[in-house]
């Protein structure tokens, strides 16, 4: 039977995680084949006369994701630099998280409700298309 090798686990660290986070571990069998990522979206605010962005509320937002996940790593021995907090597109950092790691497997929860977009959700379903290792979704 094939063993994952690499497998990236995409994280809402401020929804229900566990599942996929546990669902991850069963197939991975150790934490040291885990990279967690979680992606904080950059804010944009709209002001009188035009769209701003807030550089240091995006830092201090993505500051306290990376935070909190490396505290959900610590809890499983999983090494920093197997963790990635970053900020951008869900779907288009899970894919260059999974590539830089060379990952031959995604763990995603997805909340699915009705349709192929609401189904698997709009960031599962971003990640599963042009990706090119395994993915699995997990209903949370």
């Amino acid at each position: 039977m094939f063993e994952y090798q690499n497998v990236v686990v995409a994280l809402d660290i401020y929804s229900e995680y566990e599942m996929v986070l546990e669902r991850a571990l069963n197939i991975a069998q150790s934490s040291k084949h885990l990279h967690l990522v979680h992606v904080t979206l950059p804010q944009v605010y709209f002001e009188p006369y035009g769209a701003a962005f807030n550089s240091d509320f995006v830092t201090d937002i993505r500051e306290q994701a990376k935070t909190r996940l490396n505290s959900i790593a610590e809890k499983l021995h999983i090494q920093s630099d197997q963790v990635h907090a970053v900020l951008g597109d869900p779907a288009a950092e899970i894919h260059k998280v999974a590539k830089d790691v060379h990952a031959d497997l995604i763990v995603i929860g997805t909340h699915g409700q009705s349709g192929l977009k609401l189904l698997l959700g709009s960031t599962a379903n971003g990640v599963l298309h042009g990706v090119k290792c395994d993915v699995l979704a997990v209903k949370v």
